[in-house]
């Protein structure tokens, strides 16, 4: 990625009138970090970068909008948001459009073309953080650690992330700027943890879950971080009537992750957020890659790649298949 190309078009984006603020990515504090940047004006656009840290999908911002009325005697700032997308961030920002979460004329998307994060998890066991921010960037094939001013070379298939290993999407679907050339799509990994799952007999599936479950602690970071899960008033949080209880036990946990996980079906865009701040290290992405596979195989709809699309939940057709409905 050209980092001035990168923030010469974020100036010229971020000094436009009809913009409010930028949204992007900016070096953490500390270690392999990195932050949100909420640039404002074109001078705030130097500290923007894109990288293999670059993890997180910002596409969440967008529906975290300040709450009318405004302060008396002030005016709401109607402009517009720009918003810096990887390709499966592309595709939240397009399934936002598809459900009018958002408008259209309410965003710039800024599109990065991604050959792929890392885990950042892999990436602290073979070489652990330091105090001191590092950097990363893409080496042809590899990844190039650069930490204490010095540079280490890393083989892409020790520390690319499990969402990447399986992305259909690596460049934006959506965009009003581009940033450099589209990347090569490669060659998918098979998904071998739903596989795994799948081969299970009904009762090992149950005793998995059960394993997984059990360790929720209801810290609801796989919701907040869900660019998809934007309600303002939302199920799980209700207490009259509750639907949920916030008791932390295999049973209320089991109805919290499967509510969340169907409320997903058919809109899930597989960014691997949820299962990246997950506490507890539940593999949330094995059900909703799962949901979101049978979506695809069964009904052929696939969310967050056509902003004209229908949602899933309204296109239903007299001619579906039904041979799989028991």
């Amino acid at each position: 990625m050209d980092l001035e190309l990168l923030r010469k078009t974020a100036a010229e984006v971020a000094a436009r009138d009809d913009v409010k603020c930028l949204v992007g990515w900016k070096q953490g504090t500390y270690g392999y970090r990195v932050a949100p940047a909420f640039v404002e004006d074109a001078a705030g656009a130097a500290e923007l970068i894109f990288s293999p840290l670059c993890t997180a999908n910002l596409a969440t911002y967008l529906t975290l909008v300040e709450q009318l009325p405004v302060p008396r005697g002030e005016e709401p700032d109607t402009r517009k948001v720009a918003l810096m997308v990887k390709g499966c961030d592309s595709r939240a920002v397009t399934q936002l459009l598809v459900e009018k979460g958002i408008e259209r004329d309410e965003v710039v998307v800024i599109g990065c073309p991604c050959p792929g994060v890392v885990d950042s998890a892999l990436l602290a066991e073979k070489s652990p953080e330091t105090e001191e921010p590092a950097e990363m960037k893409w080496d042809g094939e590899d990844f190039l650690l650069i930490r204490n001013g010095e540079e280490t070379k890393i083989s892409r298939d020790e520390l690319l992330a499990e969402k990447c290993r399986l992305c259909r999407y690596p460049n934006p679907v959506v965009s009003d700027e581009m940033l450099g050339k589209p990347v090569e799509t490669w060659e998918l990994d098979e998904d071998k943890g739903v596989e795994e799952v799948e081969a299970k007999d009904v009762g090992s599936r149950l005793e998995y879950w059960m394993e997984q479950f059990d360790k929720c602690v209801r810290c609801y970071s796989c919701r907040n971080v869900c660019p998809l899960c934007y309600c303002q008033d939302c199920i799980l949080d209700r207490l009259n009537p509750t639907w949920v209880n916030r008791s932390v036990n295999f049973s209320e946990n089991t109805a919290f992750n499967i509510a969340r996980a169907f409320h997903l079906a058919g809109r899930c865009i597989e960014c691997g957020e949820c299962e990246r701040v997950c506490p507890a290290n539940i593999p949330l992405g094995k059900i909703n890659r799962k949901l979101a596979r049978d979506v695809r195989d069964k009904y052929g709809f696939e969310p967050g790649v056509d902003p004209e699309a229908e949602p899933f939940q309204a296109s239903f057709k007299p001619d579906d298949p039904e041979d799989f409905i028991l």
